[in-house]
């Protein structure tokens, strides 16, 4: 008990807001690396933004897709990240050199992937209408896995905490457990409502630590359960969840949900408002509730896995919630006094003496004894044995004598699962940052351009420069290998699906329904609008800055390409804040057409995979 009140002061959970961290394009998803360390958010123009999260600035930017990028996964070592964009396409990153390992390509939106646990090798996705696949990487093979009812395929899945589990929830709500290497059924249950009418399972996460994980259905309650529960009542079990947190006074339909690090709080992101609740998962009280701004919508929620800090999105802007620290002085030496000013100190000689030497020697009292009083029975017995057998035991001099280790690094508890007694040294927690320079006048680091193989705007748009060339790399090193793109046929997926980031299917008054990059989508040019302006090579265009300039939203008689005729303000200005890596590319001079103009970039995306 003693033990726990020494680890922790105070509440675990942020209090107030804590700044925000701003992507100059528009964040739709984050996630942390296993040690909090690294922030990954995806944006909607397809760049991954790094974020060290120590000094809150930018590590690394990855030009990773060309359509939003909607869902994010680290692995465990942290040398890998998997992302998910919404033009159907999977792949993975070298964090270190900001490479494409390999690319996998399929027949309908992605909802989510993660890594898996503790394998690197395999990554579980969960396409729209159809059933979760488990991917492996080093053979690109994948693996569909088993349903309840091949006519419901509106299915989401998870890993447990080690990964020897693959949870799968169905739109009747029934709860699959099956073997990760088998995919056998293991255990299976039904989440009903008091009526015993089913529900529709919208989301399934693990707790970092423990055994517990949450349901997130539609009924707008969060259900949490423990695992060896579900484990034990095996197929068609009926387990009682360990706590039922819902909003009772405002029916409150939650987007995103997730456990603290340490597993004992659970935070909910409301799918109405930019408000977050956290409730106490051993009592179930809801312990704090997080105010955004008024108005705003909530995309994605992540807790830090070791800090007690939150980070939530909405209007395409990070935030981070976390507690308010007050410096206390007077806890550490209750003698301190603050200052409202300046007061000048006069420091006494012996001030920082390890024994003062102009110490006067206290009176004699008439006792006289063999040595100084003692204080303690035990200083008593010691003393006496100095000085009989004429031993020197103190304190002091045993300190010195002391060896003191200073090669060992014990390992960090929060870092170790409970599994491990050694941190993985070889993980990644931190990323090199290169200085910048505004303006070089010559590339120091490589050939020139015109050595580089670099395609020109023109050459790409008018189909003479040769689309089988290496990619140049961001700082200007050698050229980067084309990444592997495998195909991943799935039977009866509908290929027409939209991703429910850009709108629904058939409705044309949709205003997300061609969010992203300029440059359209295969088979897709009747949903682009845009007509190409010339625009001569290195001209970055109008607006085309970082300070997402105001000609944003619908086109406005023709004077600057857009992403879509219908797009928001925000998509606009996502789009438009990238246009300094690549906004140019693919914008020629002439009067080409707007479909070969992203037949074209499209082509370029099969065979580089990178803007």
């Amino acid at each position: 008990m003693n033990l726990e009140l020494l680890e922790s002061f105070g509440q675990n959970y942020p209090e107030e807001a804590d700044g925000t961290l701003d992507c100059i394009s528009m964040a739709l998803t984050c996630t942390f690396n296993r040690w909090g360390t690294l922030l990954a958010v995806g944006c909607n123009d397809g760049r991954i933004v790094i974020w060290d999260f120590l000094t809150r600035g930018i590590a690394k930017i990855i030009s990773a897709h060309i359509h939003p990028v909607c869902s994010l996964c680290w692995s465990r070592d942290g040398h890998k990240l998997v992302s998910a964009s919404t033009d159907n396409i999977v792949s993975q990153w070298d964090v270190l050199t900001g490479d494409c390992d390999q690319r996998f390509r399929f027949p309908s939106p992605i909802l989510k992937l993660q890594y898996h646990p503790r394998d690197l090798d395999k990554v579980l996705v969960c396409p729209m209408k159809s059933a979760p696949v488990l991917l492996t990487l080093s053979d690109s093979k994948h693996v569909v896995l088993p349903v309840d009812d091949d006519s419901d395929l509106n299915v989401v899945a998870a890993f447990d905490r080690r990964g020897e589990y693959i949870y799968t929830g169905n739109a009747k709500g029934k709860i699959l457990v099956l073997n990760t290497n088998t995919q056998e059924l293991v255990a299976s249950f039904r989440v009903t409502t008091g009526t015993s009418n089913t529900t529709a399972i919208k989301s399934i996460e693990f707790a970092r630590k423990g055994s517990c994980f949450l349901i997130n259905t539609a009924d707008r309650i969060i259900r949490v359960y423990d695992g060896r529960e579900i484990l034990t009542c095996g197929r068609d079990g009926e387990p009682e969840p360990m706590q039922k947190l819902q909003d009772l006074v405002n029916r409150t339909p939650w987007k995103r949900c997730c456990f603290s690090g340490d597993g004992e709080y659970i935070v909910a992101g409301s799918a109405r408002q930019h408000a977050l609740y956290i409730w106490e998962k051993s009592i179930g009280n809801l312990v704090k509730i997080l105010h955004g701004t008024r108005g705003e919508l909530l995309l994605d929620v992540a807790w830090h896995p070791v800090r007690p800090i939150i980070t939530s999105i909405s209007s395409g802007v990070v935030s981070i919630w976390a507690q308010n620290q007050v410096e206390n002085w007077s806890a550490f030496a209750p003698d301190f006094k603050e200052l409202d000013e300046n007061v000048e100190y006069e420091e006494r000689e012996s001030e920082f003496d390890i024994e003062d030497e102009d110490k006067s020697e206290p009176e004699q009292t008439g006792r006289h004894t063999l040595f100084p009083r003692p204080q303690t029975a035990v200083q008593l017995l010691r003393e006496s044995v100095e000085y009989l057998f004429g031993r020197c035991i103190s304190g002091g001099d045993a300190a010195e004598d002391e060896e003191v280790d200073v090669t060992t690094v014990d390992p960090i508890i929060a870092f170790c699962s409970s599994d491990e007694e050694l941190e993985d040294y070889k993980a990644l927690l931190y990323l090199p940052i290169a200085p910048e320079v505004e303006d070089p006048e010559e590339n120091p680091f490589g050939p020139p351009p015109e050595a580089s193989g670099q395609v020109t705007p023109t050459e790409e748009g008018l189909g003479t420069g040769d689309k089988k060339q290496r990619q140049p790399s961001a700082d200007g090193g050698p050229a980067k290998k084309k990444a592997r793109t495998t195909t991943i046929e799935l039977q009866g997926v509908p290929s027409d699906e939209v991703h429910p980031l850009l709108g629904v299917k058939g409705d044309g008054k949709s205003k997300k329904k061609t969010a992203g990059r300029p440059k359209g989508s295969k088979g897709k040019e009747k949903d682009f609008s845009f007509r190409p302006k010339a625009y001569r090579a290195g001209d970055r265009g109008p607006d085309r800055g970082p300070d997402r300039g105001p000609d944003r939203g619908p086109d406005r008689g023709g004077e600057r390409p857009v992403c879509s005729a219908e797009a928001p303000s925000g998509t606009g200005g996502g789009a438009g804040g990238a246009g300094g890596a690549g906004g140019t590319k693919g914008r020629v001079e002439g009067g080409l057409a707007g479909g070969s103009l992203v037949s074209q970039s499209y082509k370029q995306h099969d065979i580089g995979g990178m803007d």
